[in-house]
């Protein structure tokens, strides 16, 4: 239960304007905290922070735990004297910051061996001090990190294929198999320890700075996980796979409106039966080390807690999956003992079956709203606000949906667009359709409006950051450095005011001044409403 009106942007780290090619967590993730207090928000949503596999996906990760390096700032790194500042230049002559688009591939050529070169100084010369904190974390983090750095080392050894595919010893962990490998590549494990240190580091340095600010971390966790990740590969066991290590039957949703095979993920099932009688430690460990990165947590694909769409892995589309159910219930009381006040939000869009809601109420888990969705005809008004209940996080869009400024170019019907000038009021310019659905949401009863940063841009389809059925191109938006205007923030703050949304008064001395060299100057009135 969300019990204060809080309003918030989405916006993924990568598409920080910042240097190295994809956005990280350096100067201009400070920046951008430094708009969002002005902006009086109270909320920053991010996707997935996991190393990606296929497609760059945050979705598709090759570990439920460790974090993506590609978020470490090479300047936060020079600035603590892991790697030499001279040693930036030559990476970032090729990667000026106007870029707009991220590049994976390139800062994963550029920056990794900076990162890792900076992974072996720390190992060489760590202070007590920093070495103290290094082996606090990994003994923290066992559950997870030496599992997660050997598959590392041993998927860049066998020249990224699937584990599946390495040497039969090593796909199947035979104990001398492991420990040979752990012997001769001991340093090249230390140091993807040492990567994922860094990357904690810097996520709990931002994320402090954004407590200091009242600002949570809203964060994302996928229900399922890829085959090819480092989690199928240590835990086999807990997933549907056959004698040969392969899948059984893997996860998706059936056919619907929008596609008439369904959508095969291809991601390996649970076995919940077992995870039930291990007392769901996996998925206990896997939101413990969650709640360490975020402040609250969305659960993606909540209907599948309650019962998923299992296919036989051999089919080439999800037409000839089965509901198959999944005992929600006993895993969210299982973690309601571990950790209490359970802090998630149900994605529950789509088709949403009676028993999927009852498993969200009765752990009083608010859902999801988009605005977008409310316009077509009597059946989508759930989803305008009217139909709202105050436990409610509503958004104009999500990172899957077109922004609104491309959706009301693009997307709608003519009846819809007529709905909506109804709904809403007459849309004399394209571009008053965005802040009419701001306003619409922040005006809501819903306790939290979330706001995809595209929109408060007012940017058209060249700034969508997904579409579902592209399989290229995705995940690539990144706004310019210069389109943090003040007095856009202002503008919003002031919708925030009339809204009720505003718990603090912020004044930041400077335009966005931030960052942890910096010390933005700022004065905090608590309960104000100027």
């Amino acid at each position: 239960m969300i019990a204060e009106r809080v309003s918030g942007v989405l916006l993924h780290v990568t598409s920080l304007p910042s240097k190295g090619w994809v956005g990280d967590f350096g100067p201009e993730a400070y920046r951008f905290v430094d708009f969002l207090v002005l902006a009086q928000q109270r909320v920053w949503q991010v996707l997935p922070l996991s190393p990606t596999g296929y497609g760059s996906s945050p979705y598709s990760a090759i570990s439920a735990f460790a974090g993506n390096p590609l978020l470490i700032s090479l300047e936060f790194l020079a600035r603590d004297g892991w790697i030499a500042a001279e040693r930036l230049q030559g990476v970032y002559d090729d990667a000026p910051m106007e870029e707009t688009a991220c590049d994976f591939e390139r800062a994963l050529v550029g920056k990794m061996p900076v990162i890792e070169e900076a992974a072996a100084n720390f190992l060489d010369r760590a202070s007590q001090e920093d070495r103290s904190r290094f082996e606090d974390f990994c003994r923290e983090n066992a559950f997870w990190l030496s599992d997660y750095a050997l598959y590392s080392v041993l998927r860049r050894r066998f020249h990224y294929e699937s584990w599946n595919q390495w040497p039969q010893e090593l796909a199947t962990r035979r104990p001398e198999a492991i420990s040979a490998v752990v012997q001769e590549s001991g340093r090249e494990v230390a140091i993807e320890q040492v990567v994922q240190f860094f990357f904690n580091e810097q996520w709990a340095a931002l994320r402090g700075y954004c407590a200091q600010r009242g600002i949570r971390i809203l964060g994302d966790v996928a229900i399922f996980v890829s085959y090819d990740s480092a989690d199928v590969w240590t835990h086999p066991e807990i997933f549907e796979l056959d004698e040969r290590l392969q899948p059984i039957r893997v996860a998706g949703v059936p056919p619907d409106y929008f596609s008439a095979t369904g959508q095969r993920w291809g991601n390996p099932v649970y076995k919940w039966s077992l995870l039930q009688e291990q007392g769901f430690d996996w998925w206990v460990a896997r939101i413990r080390r969650a709640l360490a990165l975020y402040d609250q947590i969305r659960l993606d694909h909540f209907r599948g807690f309650e019962a998923y769409w299992s296919i036989p892995a051999h089919e080439p589309t999800a037409v000839n999956g089965q509901w198959v159910k999944a005992p929600g219930y006993a895993l969210f009381k299982r973690l309601q003992e571990i950790f209490g006040v359970l802090p998630f939000i149900a994605e529950d869009l789509g088709l949403i079956t009676k028993e999927v809601d009852e498993l969200r109420e009765h752990f009083n888990l608010p859902g999801m709203r988009v605005l977008q969705f409310g316009f077509a005809d009597r059946g989508g008004h759930l989803y305008l606000p009217h139909r709202y209940v105050e436990n409610t996080v509503v958004y104009t869009g999500t990172h899957d949906n077109n922004t609104t400024l491309g959706w009301w170019r693009e997307n709608v019907t003519e009846a819809e667009r007529a709905n909506i000038e109804t709904y809403l009021h007459p849309i004399r310019q394209e571009g008053d359709v965005v802040w009419a659905m701001i306003k619409a949401a922040a005006n809501s009863v819903a306790s939290t409006c979330v706001f995809p940063m595209q929109d408060i841009l007012g940017l058209g389809s060249e700034a969508r950051m997904n579409r579902p059925a592209a399989e290229n191109g995705n995940w690539t938006w990144r706004f310019k450095h210069d389109a943090l205007d003040p007095s856009l923030a202002e503008q919003l703050a002031r919708v925030m005011e009339m809204a009720d949304r505003d718990s603090y008064h912020v004044v930041i001395e400077g335009p966005f001044a931030g960052g942890p060299t910096d010390e933005a100057s700022l004065r905090v009135r608590e309960g104000s409403q100027s």
